[in-house]
């Protein structure tokens, strides 16, 4: 496996093949742990890896340097999967200062024993002098932690970019140059959508500021480090940053008998009809919440789907909307529909959540008592239709 990234400096991450949980979000690919050594007349550590893994990256480290060779440790980020290793290479580095932001600093003390580190404060574009390569440092608040910075190495045009154009993405190929591409875009676009997607603004901010600089390589956190289609990612990043919306439906549903399904089932053939837009139609008995959300951050309207169970919404509607609510996907149009039995409960309930996160509501929501019958059936292909029109007019009114 290739780690040598330019002259002086290597990969020394840890690859996470069987994860598949990431605080809620699904690592249906694994991830990695991207960890930095940059060497010149001083030697640095660009971030570290998750705790369990620390041994590995200081295996890794060694392999190129004496541990107690190394001069600084950089932290751009304090979340545990990058810092989470950090007291163990402290403790094998004991000559090493650790470099970061006041924000950062304190939020480490808040996770860890920090008493005895020695650490140096920087701010918006200081420098560290390495001795042939040099580090420069740039904050990028909510970007997407308060205390997140990027560091930059000017001699190389090579940028450590934290969480910014990361994908979770376990594979052998470091670069994009050698991973399926497919899967690679298809894995930052999820990224983007479960981690990013809150803090748009400040990630197109960051974004921004960042651009002002030479860039050949950038070496997220996580996932492939971009060189040849750094370009194609970052545009990416800025089409996604406001949240444009696509001529696409999305049709989410939980069932328990069949009935919402079928409901489910003659919406999307209603925006299917219109030949106009792209449907997506997801059981969330087999769909995950991030998949979903991954679907719901570009489309330009949706519907959820709920039976009624014990007079309320159904527990997995519930769940991908309390998520779907947490991300706060922008002006979408939708409504919300299902079967009931003695209460219409469990559609009303989901167009609660819709309202909640400031949806725009077409419509009262779809209900049947039990089976849908045709007239239901049309009735919802019609609204489906109805959902096609919205997204296609979203699509075509952007920015206008």
């Amino acid at each position: 496996m290739k780690t040598r990234i330019a002259d002086g400096i290597d990969w020394t991450g840890y690859i996470d093949w069987p994860v598949r949980n990431f605080h809620g979000y699904t690592t249906s690919r694994g991830s990695t742990y991207n960890a930095y050594l940059v060497r010149a007349g001083k030697t640095a550590l660009i971030d570290t890896v998750k705790a369990p893994y620390a041994q590995n990256l200081l295996d890794s480290v060694a392999a190129l340097c004496p541990l107690g060779k190394v001069d600084y440790v950089v932290c751009n980020h304090a979340e545990p999967d990058h810092s989470g290793a950090l007291p163990a290479v402290m403790a094998a580095m004991p000559q090493a200062t650790l470099v970061t932001n006041a924000k950062c600093a304190d939020a480490l003390s808040r996770h860890y024993d920090t008493s005895s580190w020695k650490i140096e404060i920087v701010n918006e574009g200081d420098s560290l002098d390495l001795g042939g390569k040099t580090l420069k440092f740039y904050m990028t608040p909510m970007a997407h932690w308060p205390e997140s910075m990027v560091t930059y190495v000017p001699e190389d045009k090579l940028l450590f970019s934290m969480d910014i154009l990361g994908q979770h993405y376990a594979s052998s190929a470091r670069f994009d140059v050698e991973a399926d591409l497919a899967e690679v875009f298809q894995e930052a676009k999820t990224y983007y959508a479960n981690i990013v997607l809150l803090y748009a603004r400040p990630a197109a901010a960051a974004l921004k500021k960042l651009s002002t600089l030479e860039l050949s390589t950038v070496c997220p956190s996580h996932g492939v480090i971009w060189t040849k289609h750094l370009p194609e990612i970052v545009a990416k990043y800025l089409d996604w940053a406001p949240s444009r919306p696509a001529k696409k439906v999305v049709v989410f549903y939980g069932t328990m008998w069949g009935s919402t399904r079928k409901m489910a089932e003659a919406i999307a053939a209603g925006a299917e009809s219109r030949g106009t837009v792209e449907v997506k139609l997801m059981d969330l008995n087999a769909a995950d919440d991030t998949d979903v959300v991954r679907e719901l951050m570009d489309c330009g309207a949706f519907a959820a789907g709920s039976p009624t169970l014990n007079m309320g919404i159904l527990p997995r509607v519930a769940k991908t909307l309390t998520y779907v609510r947490g991300l706060r996907p922008a002006d979408k149009h939708a409504f919300a529909f299902g079967s009931y039995g003695w209460g219409s409960k469990g559609a009303e309930e989901a167009n609660g959540y819709l309202e909640s996160f400031g949806c725009k509501i077409m419509r009262p929501p779809l209900t049947v008592r039990f089976a849908p019958d045709a007239a239901t059936l049309e009735a919802c292909r019609a609204a489906g239709a109805e959902l096609a029109d919205a997204a296609a007019a979203a699509a075509d009114s952007w920015g206008k």
